[in-house]
């Protein structure tokens, strides 16, 4: 098992996406100091400081606040972060140990709650926009050479940090990146719309124990080791034989701060809205450029309700939106060629984001340069693999698509059809349907499933399918997505999982860069997806158990979309209630705490959808259906 360790360490200590500036490059150019900075509560964050040698001219600050151990970047490296061409460019770089972790001092909370006014108001109270400001505050009165201004970008949990100090921010702060961007714990990476991602398990480690001492190495490495010191061919059959959640506190947590919060916090109640940093979205007036990857199985919500939140409550905000066609973070590393597990999007597409986009945002914003091309939106078609710029988001003048289920497993576009057909479905937890199309061992984050072949869910009972015919012309849906499902049911409770998904031709020609075995006649991508835990239909804080038999309403929304489905292609939707191991299993019987449940509450339920039923894109004119929401308590 030691390479999965490894990998596992890398991951969490270093996050590296990628490192092509060598240390060498570093050394010549530029200067680098350790400090102990003071927040106004007395504790200390260690920051390194890399300061440009050429003294002619002053420079920026660029500051990247992480719980990934800043100590990695003290040998010199950049890790990829910030990009090359940033630091070819010259700023001075900042790399922040946030507080409680690594060499800083205090106690980590995840997701800390922001305290509205706090910066303002002259408050000793603290949160992560005021552990930034006084940071900026110290750097400019202490390193020589800056020109007063500071951008900040962060990648994941780094990106919340970004964005968690977009309230109440320093004036000198002019530029914020925030890139796959947490925004609410219970929506982004450890939960999705209520559900628990059971892949996230391993990551309690990290960020559920706190230090006993200033340290530069991994402190939970034995807890770690509690999952991945085991040997496991087939992660789909090591997590169902763990059974229930509850025996994942017995064996690997029950001394995990972290996850006793999520087992006693199941519902969307105060301690996870107070952790939400969307409400505190107001008064921003400097330049933000928030960025994703469309097949980002973690954070996927983060960035585009950031981008949202911002253009609602400060419509006259430099807000700015970029989602690629990358993973988790994978705008920060170029491989050549952009493939997502079997898909080839095009080649140096991360060098074009970090040279014409990101570069010139901040070269702007911090150091005055020419007035960047970069659009309100700039989105990358998935479906014709081709970069789009739109002068809004979602875009006004792409019509809505609206998906209706008949018969036979068939799919009509904007052709309602029996609202008294019947789709049915038996849902059996023991036997769930697995994420992936192949065996995995265990793998933290699974993110190659993003794009998989569903022909193996395809022919499952336990799976409805409906498809188009071959189409006849280009259909580009855009904007966000959701289905709203009429259901049944003979069991309480039922996860559904909604996956819109292209269709290749049989004829469809084979990539260079896959395997023999890998076949793309026929191909069935998957998409766009999203799980959503029925218990939630009306309230996430306040859930509730379904009724047997009695048709009820769930909206799924499958957060936004930019794919073109191409003529010759079909659209199909898959439904179904399990996705194992990368989602929890829904016990069936209500339970009113799943992470409490016990192997007897695991139950068969067969699951009807409702003819009336159906999936919608929700913009006209920019205008959103009228259930076309992401839902909130």
């Amino acid at each position: 098992m030691r390479i999965t360790f490894l990998f596992v360490f890398s991951f969490f200590c270093v996050l590296s996406f990628g490192q092509t500036i060598d240390s060498m490059y570093m050394v010549k150019h530029y200067d680098k100091s350790e400090h102990f900075i003071k927040m106004r509560d007395g504790v200390e964050l260690y920051t390194i400081v890399y300061n440009p040698k050429d003294k002619s001219t002053k420079y920026p600050f660029l500051m990247n606040r992480t719980c990934y151990n800043a100590s990695r970047y003290e040998h010199y490296k950049t890790f990829g972060q910030p990009s090359d061409p940033l630091v070819r460019e010259g700023y001075i770089l900042v790399y922040q140990d946030v507080r409680g972790r690594y060499m800083s001092g205090g106690l980590f909370d995840n997701m800390t709650p922001n305290i509205p006014g706090n910066n303002r108001n002259n408050r000793k109270d603290i949160d992560e926009s005021s552990d930034t400001y006084d940071t900026i505050e110290w750097l400019l009165e202490n390193i020589e050479n800056n020109n007063g201004r500071v951008g900040q970008f962060g990648i994941s949990y780094p990106g919340f940090y970004t964005a968690a100090a977009l309230p109440d921010a320093h004036p000198a702060l002019r530029a914020s990146s925030p890139q796959a961007p947490i925004s609410d714990f219970f929506f982004d990476d450890f939960h999705h719309m209520g559900a628990y991602l059971q892949s996230y398990t391993p990551a309690f480690a990290v960020f559920g124990y706190q230090k006993d001492s200033l340290t530069k190495t991994p402190w939970y490495m034995p807890q770690m080791m509690r999952i991945y010191g085991e040997k496991v061919a087939d992660g789909y059959d090591h997590n169902l034989a763990l059974g229930p959640l509850k025996n994942i506190t017995e064996k690997y947590h029950h001394d995990n701060f972290f996850w006793n919060q999520i087992v006693e916090h199941p519902n969307y109640d105060e301690f996870w809205q107070k952790r939400s940093i969307l409400p505190h979205l107001k008064n921003i007036n400097h330049a933000v450029m928030t960025v994703g990857g469309w097949y980002d199985a973690e954070d996927l919500y983060g960035p585009l309700n950031i981008y949202k939140t911002i253009e609602k409550t400060c419509p006259k905000a430099n807000n700015t939106i970029v989602m690629g066609p990358w993973t988790h973070g994978g705008w920060a590393r170029e491989r050549g060629q952009q493939t997502v597990n079997h898909i080839y999007y095009g080649d140096s597409i991360s060098t074009y984001y970090q040279e014409k986009i990101e570069a010139p945002f901040f070269k702007y914003n911090l150091k005055d340069g020419p007035v960047p091309l970069i659009p309100e939106a700039h989105m990358f078609d998935t479906g014709i693999k081709e970069w789009k710029s739109f002068a809004q988001w979602p875009p006004a003048d792409i019509p809505p698509v609206d998906l209706f289920f008949a018969e036979k497993g068939k799919l009509y576009v904007n052709q309602e059809t029996d609202k008294e057909a019947r789709f049915e479905y038996t849902s059996d937890p023991d036997f769930p349907v697995p994420y992936r199309s192949t065996t995995e061992g265990l793998t933290f984050t699974p993110r190659m499933f993003i794009t998989d072949d569903q022909r193996h869910a395809s022919r499952r009972p336990d799976v409805i399918t409906f498809k188009t015919e071959v189409l006849e012309e280009d259909l580009t849906i855009a904007g966000e997505i959701i289905a709203d499902l009429i259901v049944s049911m003979t069991g309480t409770d039922a996860d559904f999982i909604v996956k819109l998904i292209d269709v290749y031709p049989q004829e469809h020609e084979d990539y260079e860069h896959n395997p023999e075995n890998i076949k793309m006649g026929g191909y069935q991508q998957l998409v766009r997806h999203e799980t959503f835990r029925g218990r939630f239909r009306n309230s996430f804080e306040f859930p509730e158990p379904f009724q047997p038999g009695v048709p009820t309403e769930v909206s799924v929304p499958l957060q936004d979309i930019l794919h073109t489905f191409k003529k010759g292609h079909r659209v199909m939707i898959q439904i179904h209630s399990t996705w194992f191991p990368y989602i929890d299993r829904n016990p069936q019987k209500y339970v009113d705490n799943i992470f409490e449940a016990d192997e007897e509450d695991f139950i068969k339920s067969t699951i009807t959808v409702h003819g009336s039923s159906s999936v919608k894109t929700g913009y006209t004119n920019g205008k959103q259906h009228k259930k076309n929401r992401v839902i909130r308590p």
